[in-house]
């Protein structure tokens, strides 16, 4: 789908309205360049984009494919592809959403592929045509434009994963358990980030080297340091997570450790309810035998004192006498032994 397509030529758009594919690439010969703008283009699209401009199949393959990180490659008539990765970040979900742009630049002409979300291009389009001693240098100034565009939208999603990061942070140091599913999501949200950034190092180097105008070299510098920048935070960032990730481990086997603890107290005192039942159990149990020994002999209150209420008492006896005989000895009142004087 064609968004916009304009002719520029000495500083300034020679047309108010959009322009025909096919005038488009006749006015290539016109001098100035051709600044053609197409938002998810099927193939057939691009075939009739490649057929009009000359441009490679590898390159049209590349630009419909989603590249993971950025590049610049060059192809035959001087024609180069740059991959850039935009990125927008999403305040109601809370996650990062990743676009692509594909950009082919000619001397001629900019064809600009855009991909996903967080890949406009109309603020870039309008504040380049505000700058016509910028527009003067020719279609590398077009692609000066788009990289600070998407350079400049890197910073909210900076400041968003800080925030996110943040929070996760004063939970897990807080010594409350923070959902791991979140940090491991958060993680992998900068390492993508990360991704999108860090190659743009090398993306801007080499656009700064061999296809900017002097003019230009100011403002790709400007672009440069702002990647570089970004690129040290999300690196940052990414450190923070692993270590946050760490510590929310550490919370959660302290609290496992407690409820360990609670178990293991909760089965000794069943276990003592346990061992001193058992043997009153088994008097009972003996007692309440209906021989005739025990009918004829227990008839008596002073008989049921002696037999059964005396039955009961000497196993607790023996029980405590055995429980306290296996004590373990209290270490800290053990008498230290006596050093021998000099």
């Amino acid at each position: 789908m064609i968004i916009d397509c304009a002719h520029y030529r000495d500083g300034h758009r020679q047309e108010e309205g959009p322009v025909s594919l096919e005038e488009a690439a006749a006015r290539c010969a016109q001098g100035g360049f051709v600044w053609l703008g197409l938002f998810e283009p099927g193939p057939e699209e691009l075939a009739e984009v490649q057929v009009a401009f000359g441009l490679h199949e590898l390159a049209v393959e590349d630009a419909q494919n989603f590249h993971l990180r950025p590049k610049v490659e060059l192809y035959e008539g001087g024609i180069r592809l740059v991959i850039l990765r935009t990125a927008r970040y999403d305040d109601e979900d809370e996650e990062v959403d990743f676009g692509k742009i594909s950009v082919f630049l000619a001397p001629t002409f900019v064809i600009t592929v855009r991909q996903g979300v967080g890949s406009e291009l109309r603020g870039a389009r309008q504040r380049l045509e505000q700058r016509p001693e910028l527009l003067t240098a020719g279609s590398s100034s077009a692609l000066w434009a788009i990289l600070d565009q998407v350079v400049d939208g890197y910073a909210p999603v900076v400041a968003g994963l800080e925030h996110d990061i943040d929070q996760i942070e004063a939970t897990v140091f807080s010594g409350t358990v923070a959902p791991t599913e979140r940090i491991y999501s958060l993680r992998r949200e900068a390492t993508d980030f990360y991704r999108a950034v860090h190659p743009l190092l090398g993306v801007v180097a080499a656009i700064e080297r061999s296809m900017a105008a002097p003019e230009l070299q100011p403002y790709l510098r400007d672009v440069k340091d702002h990647v570089l920048l970004f690129d040290e935070e999300v690196a940052a960032q990414r450190d923070l997570l692993g270590t946050v990730l760490e510590a929310n481990m550490a919370v959660i086997s302290v609290e496992q450790t407690k409820v360990s603890v609670q178990q293991n107290a909760t089965i000794e005192q069943l276990t003592i309810l346990a061992t001193v039942f058992l043997p009153l159990t088994f008097v009972t149990g003996f007692f309440g035998q209906n021989f005739g020994w025990l009918v004829q002999h227990i008839a008596s209150p002073a008989a049921f004192v002696f037999y059964g209420i005396g039955g009961l008492a000497v196993p607790l006896v023996l029980l405590y006498l055995w429980l306290r005989s296996r004590r373990v000895p209290d270490r800290s009142q053990t008498p230290a032994a006596e050093v021998p004087s000099g």
